[in-house]
């Protein structure tokens, strides 16, 4: 089969179960009410199939099925669910591949750098495959390689999507609320990131940085001499999955401060370093002999901005305290308004959501990233447009929430990040306060002051001059002279297309003259002439014209 043959042949697929799952409620999930997001939606199955077509369709979409489950505007609560449950472990590939692609990537021979390689792999995705190895100096690492061919691939697909997203996002309404386009273009960047391992590493030496105040908690260091963009070599950690803890290790150790350092050091990821690890889901921590957890797997790191991160703290502090109004408010600074934001709605409704967080005890209870989801649909639901932070954010409490209760089952989560919150609210007044900060503040005061007077006086000298104007911007861009030029040219070429017709029509009953298909000639050439301009008006209009970007309005800055 030729490259264009086998292009042409994946678009079809990926085109057929888009399709078939148009109905379905997939990728809609704005018009979800959030009072029924727990409601079961059925037992059709269709869940269960759209996630073996995602798995079937291959890594992109598996990796797109992983993204989606951070997205309840974007998919129905039952697909999420199913989407949580997906597998990522597929046959291991040869080991004469995976020891070539190694040889290739390091440019060595592996005997010459291991004194080990084992061919079983350690575990097996999609997108790679890991390795136990021994380096010639005794120490014991991992391997990770990834599957050859496989950028490649995920480039082609992600082109035929980023096509599909802009058409969606052009001819539907779901499109322009969601903006499909701009999603595969972040979900484009984030995941080609995630496949060059040197980003990964550098995730680890970050994370490890940031562990130092929590010594129960570190992630493998990389071997930067044997890691390129398609191999990474990590210090092997074992231990036991903390969904396999035993009954007895439990009895024996007391897991509570573990967890608890857990959550702090997750919480201290987001908001005062700025990085959300997407996925610490209990299979990618373990409980090692010496009593600690080890953290794997970290290239999905999302970074968040300093002033989102200082709003996503303000929300999740207001939402512990139960100030509703506040949490409303910063969704909305942290969000974009549609044209039909119903804000009274939003407001009440939020309000409602975080009384009874506030009200339910931690062990029965609401959790945090429970809440963090539900505001995402009910804004969604409302008209509002989330920062796609908020999600993951939620995404991640959750995954935590599942390995704290491996951890200790009896732990109130929500009374141990809300004392983190408080204390981190602390530090930052104490931070503020200090002299470096007081001076900083006084510096803008005073420049401030400085400017004042002069700035005013200008303002006062050209109203008294009358030379104050106010320039309304917009009018003069070149876009609207461009849709100016358009209207006149299509009346001009209206008139045209018109004016012949009518002469044909005219010119119909002369006598005299050549003939063509039993009419005069002339007429019949300028009914063709017309009747050809006609239709290409028509379908300039149909297939050029675009319809005006909905009003949107973005949270102040």
């Amino acid at each position: 089969m030729t490259d264009t043959s086998r292009v042409l042949a994946r678009n079809a697929q990926i085109l057929r179960f888009l399709i078939k799952y148009r109905r379905a409620g997939v990728l809609s999930g704005v018009d979800i009410d959030p009072a029924t997001s727990d409601i079961d939606t059925g037992d059709d199955g269709k869940p269960e199939a759209f996630v073996d077509d995602l798995e079937a369709l291959g890594p992109t979409f598996i990796k797109i099925g992983q993204a989606l489950s951070t997205r309840p505007d974007m998919v129905p609560p039952a697909y999420i669910a199913a989407l949580e449950r997906m597998q990522d472990d597929v046959a291991p590939l040869p080991f004469e591949v995976i020891h070539e692609a190694v040889e290739e990537a390091l440019g060595v021979r592996t005997s010459k750098i291991f004194e080990t390689f084992e061919e079983t792999p350690l575990g097996s995705a999609s997108l790679a495959q890991v390795h136990r190895a021994t380096l010639r100096d005794g120490r014991r690492v991992a391997v990770k390689v990834q599957r050859p061919g496989i950028v490649e691939q995920i480039r082609d697909d992600l082109d035929t999507l980023a096509r599909l997203a802009g058409g969606v996002d052009r001819v539907t309404d779901v499109g322009r609320r969601i903006r499909f386009a701009d999603w595969v273009h972040e979900f484009r960047r984030t995941l080609l990131a995630e496949l060059d391992y040197r980003v990964e590493a550098e995730n680890l030496d970050r994370f490890d940085a940031h562990f130092t105040a929590y010594p129960t908690l570190f992630v493998p260091k990389p071997i930067w001499d044997l890691t390129r963009a398609r191999v990474l070599t990590m210090e092997l950690v074992e231990g036991t999955k903390v969904t396999d803890i035993s009954g007895l290790q439990r009895t024996e150790h007391d897991m509570g401060p573990l967890a608890t350092s857990l959550l702090h050091g997750y919480l201290d990821q987001v908001f005062v370093h700025g990085d959300i690890h997407a996925d610490p889901h209990p299979g990618n921590l373990l409980y090692t002999r010496d009593g600690r957890l080890g953290l794997l797997d970290l290239g999905m790191v999302a970074h968040v901005p300093p002033r989102t991160r200082e709003r996503l703290l303000k929300l999740l502090f207001a939402a512990v305290d139960g100030r509703g109004e506040q949490v409303a408010a910063e969704g909305i600074a942290m969000g974009t308004r549609l044209e039909d934001f119903d804000e009274e709605r939003y407001y009440r409704d939020v309000g409602q959501l975080v009384a009874r967080y506030a009200a339910q005890s931690g062990a029965t209870g609401q959790t945090e990233g429970r809440l963090m989801l539900d505001l995402v649909r009910l804004a969604t639901a409302c008209g509002l447009r989330t920062a796609p932070e908020m999600s993951l954010l939620g995404k991640t409490l959750l995954h935590l929430e599942s390995v704290v209760h491996a951890l200790d089952p009896e732990l109130d989560m929500k009374r141990v990040v809300e004392d983190h919150l408080n204390d981190m609210m602390r530090q930052r007044l104490r931070k503020s306060l200090s002299p470096a900060s007081l001076a900083s503040e006084m510096m803008d005061l005073q420049e401030l002051v400085r400017d004042a007077p002069r700035k005013v006086s200008n303002v006062l000298s050209l109203l008294s001059e009358n030379r104050l104007r106010v320039r309304v911007t917009g009018l003069e861009e070149s876009h609207l002279l461009e849709s100016l030029h358009k209207i006149a040219n299509r009346i001009a070429a209206g008139i045209v297309t018109a004016a012949l017709i009518l002469a044909s029509a005219m010119m119909m009953d002369n006598p005299d003259g050549p003939r063509l298909f039993g009419y005069p000639a002339i007429a019949m050439l300028l009914f063709l002439t017309g009747a050809s301009l006609g239709i290409a008006i028509v379908l300039s209009a149909l297939l050029g014209d675009r319809r005006a970007k909905p009003n949107e309005e973005r949270g102040p800055r």
